[in-house]
């Protein structure tokens, strides 16, 4: 079940399952909790999940102005300590794991630990995404998008002839700088981290590595045989590496490089 908080004057729409630790589940871009159909029954047998929608997505209405990955950040700030009142575990995919690097970022106190699945800390670390230009230019009802279109008119308070406007948004905010995330912030994450990515990813896994790298002590797991939409396509092997993440310490290894100490 569903049901609204006001955050900050946002009226935020986030659903519950299951009970022990709290995990707070982050959807992708043009996504809603729907996509979560896998993850939610199965993380909800060992964690309290609580899912919220961002601004414009699913039943959270949109806002004046641009989206930008600030802003969801805050707004997931002001939705943590409102609902879940203490550190949780972030697991977000996509766009939901760009706000959980972000998240994780300027409020370490909030996180226990971070699952960052197909996230991106640079726009260039994305291939094969035409330019700003030709993404703005998209057609709202080019069959391209019909599964975020039929989503987000299922689900919107703000109506499906809303969708032109937060598609605009949507292609404008991807093909700006955003998300620009340096090197040094990476690195002053504290929460331990499982990056996650798919074999076949639209983000690069030579980006993947990167912020393998760059985030100290981090974790690293490539699903074989999937692309972005890995959450779908093995769900429960994804499953499997993120519980054993959340649930289990990492274990010495035999012959250690990068976790060595030096």
């Amino acid at each position: 079940m569903g049901e609204y908080v006001d955050v900050s004057g946002l009226k935020t729409w986030y659903e519950t399952a299951g009970e022990g630790d709290p995990l707070v589940l982050m959807h992708g871009g043009l996504c809603t909790n729907d996509t979560w159909a896998a993850q939610m029954p199965a993380f909800g047998e060992r964690f309290k999940v609580i899912a919220p929608e961002r601004r414009a997505h699913g039943h959270t209405p949109d806002v004046e102005g641009p989206l930008n990955y600030s802003d969801m950040a805050t707004d997931t700030i002001g939705f943590i300590e409102t609902v879940v009142k203490q550190p949780a575990h972030l697991v977000g995919w996509s766009d939901g794991g760009i706000v959980g690097l972000l998240v994780a970022i300027a409020r370490p106190d909030l996180v226990r630990k971070l699952v960052a699945i197909s996230a991106n800390s640079k726009p260039a670390a994305v291939a094969g995404v035409p330019e700003s230009h030709e993404m703005e230019g998209v057609d709202p009802d080019d069959p391209s998008m019909e599964m975020f279109r039929s989503l987000y008119a299922a689900s919107s308070p703000d109506g499906p002839e809303h969708w032109p406007v937060v598609l605009k948004k949507f292609f404008e905010m991807v093909g700006s700088a955003q998300p620009d995330i340096r090197p040094d912030e990476l690195a002053g994450i504290e929460a331990p981290t499982l990056v996650v990515s798919g074999d076949d990813d639209m983000v690069t896994l030579e980006h993947t590595v990167e912020l393998y790298r760059a985030i100290q002590g981090s974790e690293l797991a490539v699903v074989p045989g999937t692309s972005h939409a890995l959450v779908f396509e093995k769900p429960d092997l994804l499953n499997r590496i993120v519980l054993d993440f959340l649930e289990n310490d990492p274990p010495p290894t035999m012959l250690p490089f990068r976790r060595a100490a030096r």
